[in-house]
């Protein structure tokens, strides 16, 4: 890509895995954050960080401008009020980003990761700080922006390959398992070169089985959020 991905919250543990796959790929990479992590924390030390709280708009200027794709993965506050409640962060930092990424005219691809049940009101998650519902109102906030995006909801995070190798995308929020961090990293990166990626919203969890062969095809399995006006 011509222009930097910006990572928002790429010193978090799926961040660094995103960072240092985008890397790998030798695209320029801007981790945004709030302060700088502990070294042994850090992203990749060829990622260039710069401070910016999603909270915060007039933060966020800079470190977006005229990016060439942005990654949301920022982890949620739980408390019902205060500045780390879901609001704030799954919310209105949603939209705070979406507005600075596409400053200018700017069209960037925005990949946001979500979360297994966003669309599940009921479920007792949200009892902190109403946290699906402001979950669902970030994507939501994404799909209405007019960007490219892909929506990610990763079932129950994990560091291994204990629910099996192979990556299950699912669509419609109803199915259950877990998703290893890497490969959940890998998803979303992957969704950045794939055209099938955009405009659709996915749950991914892993099963027993080999590693799927493509993911252009696994990609391609998917529906549309909305058809696309010819």
């Amino acid at each position: 890509m011509d222009s930097p991905v910006v990572v928002v919250g790429g010193a978090g543990r799926v961040g660094r895995l995103i960072v240092r796959r985008l890397l790998e790929r030798r695209e320029g990479v801007r981790v945004v954050g709030r302060s700088a992590p502990p070294a042994r924390l850090a992203p990749a030390a060829d990622a260039a960080f710069v401070r910016g709280d999603v909270r915060v708009p007039e933060t966020l200027a800079r470190p977006l401008a005229g990016c060439s794709a942005l990654i949301y993965s920022v982890e949620p506050g739980t408390d019902d009020r205060g500045p780390d409640r879901p609001e704030t962060t799954l919310f209105q930092g949603v939209r705070n980003a979406l507005a600075a990424a596409a400053a200018g005219g700017n069209q960037p691809h925005v990949v946001l990761i979500s979360q297994l049940h966003a669309t599940h009101q009921g479920h007792p998650l949200n009892a902190y700080g109403r946290l699906l519902v402001w979950r669902h109102a970030g994507e939501e906030a994404l799909r209405e922006s007019g960007l490219p995006y892909t929506v990610v909801r990763p079932g129950w995070l994990i560091d291994d390959h204990g629910a099996g190798r192979r990556v299950r995308l699912e669509q419609g929020d109803r199915g259950v398992g877990q998703v290893d961090r890497e490969d959940l990293a890998e998803a979303c990166v992957q969704a950045l070169y794939t055209p099938a990626a955009r405009g659709v919203t996915f749950e991914i969890f892993n099963e027993p089985g080999v590693p799927i062969p493509s993911w252009q095809q696994a990609f391609g399995s998917l529906a549309w959020d909305r058809t696309p006006v010819a």
